[in-house]
């Protein structure tokens, strides 16, 4: 291939390249003037250009962050490394992580979303953790246009895809479909670990002489600005940058996740530190292993394994080529780790050693193409904390009267809201995902978290991911609060103590004052759930610049829980297993029709105030249900939320085929709010004395579980009917009626 002539450090600065690689005028100043006192060359502005996008930096968000709880007493790693890592006693730990994968899957649906699974799962093998288990948390636009079809199609392929192959099952999940996301869908997705306390690694690269190794595959020129094109907005018209995608290969990662953790459990004594070639490929992972040792580095390109010709200096170091990872290891110790790499038919090279000047410097061609103070690159990027201003629709929220819905017939209304495709049943989608491999998924896809054993243990992990966004979207602040407290309320009421949270912050462009205050905002609220509900925040990812066309999706902090089963016996389900068993509803149910689906579905649009929440009634419900779980009281549990009462009601029976015999004392329209710090549950009538007494009029009881496959259910103004083989094949058929 011809050789194209970099432009000089003065053409750079001329013609200011610097800027279409998102750096400021302002920024390219600080570079030249303060940090080097000189005009940085082609390859070092480009490694600026990487390290110091918001995907790298969080120069945008940092301030933002600082307002999570990062601690608590079982905390053995917050953020700042691969993944977080919560005890969970006998010496054992999860490690977890969540991450967006959003620009790229909208260009290239299948890849974007197979890369951003292989992204997340380096994560946590990287800090020594063996995965288990997958989630997602994906947004479409409406089901109505063949766009998002195929964009729905090809991202679950990518998912499955790249799961399956590598043999993690994927357990759970979320999907939701609203307007805002068309041009901008979300794919987040959350990898869970096991780990023993002994076999914790860092990401570190310290130790004078020790060698830098390169192992997995080679480089590319796939994904170069990955993490710049992250950090960017969409314009439509505009050709995206399809090589900004990277290409994955799951049989590679399958290969690196045993080599990696053959190093890790048996070579302890010769590794220093791990990270995993993500964002910013080469210079990221070296640069950052550098800087948290305090130390610096020197590598020599020529060394690289590279699987296209004549690559520079400057593509090799921002190429994001997948399944890659930097290893430091004890000197004199090299030939140990290409000896286990090749048993895997894997490349270990080593490229560069560790120094102590706080120097990162790269060699190519015998020449130094790099000298530059590794803090700078890690460390220095510049903070900024944005102009932020209320949005003018929160005024216009304020002052609107609640939306009251008229319901003529509530069996239809209920028929409509099971077939809306954010409630509809996402058998279709789960079905292409393995959720058993390994053997260990107790509860898979479809109820309100997963569940895997450990094993050799008595205890077992529930997870799952939420967040509704038309609720941050009314008002983002409480919002917050909500999607933290609703991921609290599937843990529990899968049998679990939830331990901490792992966010993907998705929002629009920070430099917007309104999606900046949007963010602001709802980091408070997701700040004040963690206190309360004693779940710090241990690790996530920010993704900004959603938007397309200048206009911002709904705000959307997706929230990944983990809780802690005690004893496999509490493992708790929300479909009603019995005839003749007792339904319950713990909390309160309120007129909170704003913002719901029931709001969305009458009006094509939600406004209004959101509803009250207190945190400290959540808290005390949770409470309740978990003590009520560990009391052998509980046959099933089912948290209420989108479409409220009456579809928490039907989506108990589905499973089992059963029936309900109820009689509330309400208005037909109570049954769809959506009112917060609620749980439908069903006992055994031998049981009903001591739960009462235990709920201490916290709960009401509504009904019985019938075997009459009827779904019956006595309002104060009128009566729902319908066989609950009909509500099921409405709920089920949705989303493959509308997908065809």
């Amino acid at each position: 291939m011809m050789k194209v002539k970099e432009p000089t450090p003065q053409e750079i600065k001329n013609q200011r390249i610097y800027a279409e690689w998102g750096l400021t005028d302002e920024e390219y100043q600080l570079i030249e003037e303060t940090i080097l006192g000189r005009m940085p060359n082609y390859t070092e502005t480009g490694l600026f250009s990487v390290m110091w996008s918001e995907h790298c930096s969080y120069k945008n968000s940092k301030p933002v962050l600082r307002k999570f709880p990062v601690t608590g007493p079982n905390v053995l790693q917050g953020p700042g490394e691969g993944a977080g890592i919560v005890d969970i006693g006998d010496g054992q730990a999860v490690v977890f992580k969540a991450e967006s994968h959003n620009h790229p899957s909208a260009v290239e649906p299948y890849e974007g979303a197979a890369t951003g699974v292989g992204g997340i799962i380096r994560d946590i093998f990287s800090m020594g953790a063996r995965p288990i288990a997958i989630l997602d948390s994906l947004r479409f636009g409406e089901l109505d246009n063949e766009r998002t079809k195929y964009l729905l199609e090809e991202v679950v392929a990518g998912i499955s895809g790249y799961g399956n192959c590598i043999g993690i099952p994927t357990v759970g999940g979320e999907v939701a479909f609203d307007p805002c996301y068309e041009g901008n869908p979300l794919v987040n997705a959350m990898c869970v670990g096991l780990i023993d306390h002994k076999d914790i690694q860092k990401g570190q690269a310290k130790g004078v002489g020790n060698a830098i190794m390169y192992v997995g595959a080679k480089t590319g020129r796939d994904g170069i600005h990955g993490a710049t094109f992250a950090s960017e907005e969409f314009v439509e018209g505009e050709e995206q940058q399809r090589s900004a995608v990277q290409v994955g290969d799951p049989f590679m990662e399958k290969l690196l996740l045993e080599a990696c953790l053959e190093l890790i459990l048996e070579h302890s004594d010769i590794l220093v530190g791990i990270q995993d070639m993500g964002a910013a490929g080469l210079v990221s992972s070296s640069a950052e292993m550098a800087s948290k040792a305090g130390s610096g580095l020197i590598l020599d390109l020529d060394d690289v394994p590279q699987r296209e010709s004549g690559m520079t200096p400057y593509e090799m170091m921002l190429s994001e080529s997948q399944e890659r990872m930097l290893i430091c290891v004890k000197k004199g110790h090299e030939a140990e780790v290409v000896a286990l790499f090749q048993r895997y038919e894997l490349d270990a090279v080593t490229i560069g050693k560790v120094t102590d000047d706080g120097l990162y410097r790269l060699n190519h061609h015998g020449i130094e193409v790099a000298n530059l103070p590794v803090d700078a690159l890690a460390e220095d990027a510049p903070v900024y904390t944005k102009e932020r201003q209320e949005p003018a629709r929160m005024k216009k929220f304020e002052a609107l009267a609640d939306f009251q819905p008229e319901i003529v017939d509530g069996t239809k209304t209920l028929l409509q809201l099971l077939q809306c495709p954010t409630i509809a049943s996402k058998k279709m989608i789960y079905e292409t995902y393995d959720s058993q491999v390994r053997t260990n998924t107790v509860v898979a896809s479809g109820s309100d978290a997963a569940v895997l054993r450990i094993r050799g243990t008595k205890k077992a992990l529930a997870m799952t991911t939420d967040c509704n966004a038309r609720y941050l979207y009314l008002n983002p602040e409480i919002g917050g609060q909500i999607a933290v407290a609703e991921a609290a309320r599937n843990i529990v009421a899968s049998g679990g103590q939830p331990l901490a949270i792992t966010d993907c912050l998705n929002y629009g462009s920070p430099d917007k004052p309104e999606v900046f205050w949007e963010l602001w905002t709802s980091a408070d609220g997701i700040a004040k759930a963690c206190e309360v509900l004693e779940t710090p925040v241990i690790s996530g990812n920010v993704s900004l610049y959603n938007e397309t066309n200048g206009q911002a999706i709904y705000p959307t902090p997706v929230i990944g829980m983990v809780g802690l089963i005690d004893d496999l016996a509490d493992i708790t389900t929300q479909d009603f297993k019995n005839s003749g068993d007792l339904i319950y509803v713990l909390g309160e149910t309120k007129a909170d029709f704003n913002g719901s689906e029931l709001q969305k579905m009458t009006l094509g649009l939600i406004e209004g105030k959101l509803m009250d929440f207190d945190l400290a009634i959540e808290k005390d419900i949770q409470q309740l249900m978990l003590a009520a779980i560990r009391a052998s009281l509980i046959e099933s549990a089912h948290d209420c939320s989108d479409g409220g009462l009456g579809v928490a009601l039907a989506e108990s029976v589905f499973k089992n085929g059963l029936g309900i015999d109820a009689v509330l004392d309400m208005p037909v329209v109570l049954l769809f709010s959506e009112t917060q710090s609620r749980f439908v549950v069903s006992i055994k009538p031998e049981n009903q004395e001591k739960f009462e007494e235990m709920v201490d009029g916290r709960a009401q009881f509504i009904g019985k579980v019938t075997d009459d496959g009827t779904i019956s259910i006595q309002m104060n103004n009128q009566k729902i009917e319908v066989l609950t083989q009909t509500a099921k094949a409405l709920w089920e058929e949705a989303i493959p009626c509308l997908m065809k």
